[in-house]
């Protein structure tokens, strides 16, 4: 009787340690899956941040270059007073262009370096 016994103790065993493994691997999974839609998520939101900080930086370099413009007008406009408007035109936009150049000289040793 204790044979009996003793097999259906190390059936059920068997039984209920395939199951706890089956368990394991099923519990597992999820937990990769979760872990792997949580990763997306955060690369979602820190996507729409950085979306949402580059339109920002935009609309003020857009607003920083009509300033731009503008004060060049005023500068043109100032030395009307000094020389032909058309004069004016062409040294404000040499000043502006060797000021450009010198800066982008500037950035491309940079990136050599």
């Amino acid at each position: 009787m204790n044979s009996k016994v003793g097999k259906k103790d190390s059936t059920t065993q068997n039984e209920s340690l395939t199951e706890l493994l089956r368990q394991l691997a099923s519990n597992s999974a999820a937990m990769v899956r979760n872990e792997i839609e949580f990763a997306i998520q955060g690369i979602r939101e820190k996507g729409r941040a950085v979306r949402n900080g580059v339109l920002i930086i935009a609309t003020g370099a857009v607003i920083i270059f009509v300033a731009f413009m503008s004060l060049c007008a005023a500068l043109i406009i100032g030395l009307i007073s000094y020389m032909a408007p058309v004069i004016a035109a062409l040294v404000t936009g040499m000043v502006l262009a060797l000021i450009g150049f010198v800066i982008a000289f500037i950035g491309y040793k940079q990136l050599r370096k």
